[in-house]
């Protein structure tokens, strides 16, 4: 199988239909063999009937809906584990994103070799204020810390090899990041191209104030996953050895002053040095147990919540 468009969506029953319609007549045109795997995370409204509703009349078409929302991540993650095709294509159901770029970023995977081509939706339809500012501010912020140089991280439409999302863990809110963790996997191919972006014909934006500050705290933890994810001890231990070697030497110096240099002086948990040296031997021990703690979880499965499929067509 050539392709495998891979679709999540939350409550956009109107647009489902046509988008399925659109691909299909792009599929059919540029002669590719495909599957459409549908990902209803905890739709709420009419979304699954009309799933159900294609799947009867499109073999070639899969839907899977999960018991409540779990998010983009969880079902992008659910999408790529039962994807079967070559090239994997990602685009969100709001018709936002265009089905005509498919044979293109198709062609730059399978015949140029890249591991990853990430849409850039240079020029945008929405509001400047409620969504295109907060954006930039993102992709600016992205690219400083995970020194990847894309200009569109939050862009629905990617490709990929099967190869990288069957190797790669998609969880919490961490699907904007698919390329930094592929570069961290070892998936280092990876290209921009610009493609078109549409106004919303349905329905209203998902994007909020939270997402956009769930987007930098998991860009934090890209950032310290790929830098100290594997050897957790390099980080805590460094920062508990430096603070527990600041806390002993004020004790010590403490303890020279009042036997040596000044016998007669304050006791010694009277003053502000003591009270120093106890905080600080405290935070760096605990720093300490922290890195330690870190390397025995790496030795163990992560748990983390998973989706749950209730429903399933094909």
């Amino acid at each position: 199988m050539d392709i495998s468009v891979v679709i999540p969506l939350l409550n956009e029953q109107d647009s489902i239909e046509e988008l399925h319609d659109w691909i299909v007549s792009v599929m059919q045109s540029n002669e590719l063999s495909y599957e459409i795997l549908f990902i209803d995370d905890g739709s709420t409204d009419n979304s699954w009937e009309v799933i159900r509703k294609i799947c009867a009349k499109n073999s070639v078409v899969r839907g899977f809906k999960f018991s409540k929302n779990f998010g983009k991540s969880q079902a992008l993650h659910a999408g790529f584990e039962k994807t079967k095709g070559d090239v994997i294509i990602t685009m969100d159901a709001d018709l936002q994103d265009s089905p005509n770029e498919i044979p293109e970023i198709y062609k730059m995977i399978n015949d140029q070799g890249y591991d990853i081509v990430s849409g850039w939706k240079k020029k945008r339809y929405d509001s400047y204020f409620g969504k295109n500012l907060p954006s930039k501010l993102f992709n600016w912020a992205a690219r400083k810390i995970s020194g990847l140089s894309l200009n569109d991280f939050n862009c629905g439409l990617k490709a990929y090899k099967s190869e990288v999302i069957k190797t790669i863990e998609v969880y919490g809110e961490m699907h904007r990041y698919i390329p930094v963790l592929a570069v961290n996997a070892g998936f280092t191919n990876i290209t921009e191209k610009v493609v078109i972006h549409q106004a919303r014909k349905y329905g209203k934006t998902k994007f909020g104030m939270e997402r956009f500050i769930n987007g930098f705290l998991d860009l934090i933890t890209i950032w310290f996953i790929s830098k100290f994810g594997r050897r957790p001890m390099h980080f805590f231990g460094f920062l508990g050895v430096i603070m527990f070697i600041i806390g002993l030497g004020f004790a010590v110096y403490l303890g020279i002053d009042k036997l040596f240099i000044n016998p007669t002086s304050r006791l010694i948990a009277e003053r502000t040095e003591f009270f120093i040296a106890l905080t600080t031997m405290v935070i760096g021990s605990q720093f300490f147990v922290a890195g330690f703690l870190g390397e025995i979880v790496l030795q163990n499965q992560k748990n983390k919540e998973r989706y749950h499929i209730t429903k399933q067509t094909n």
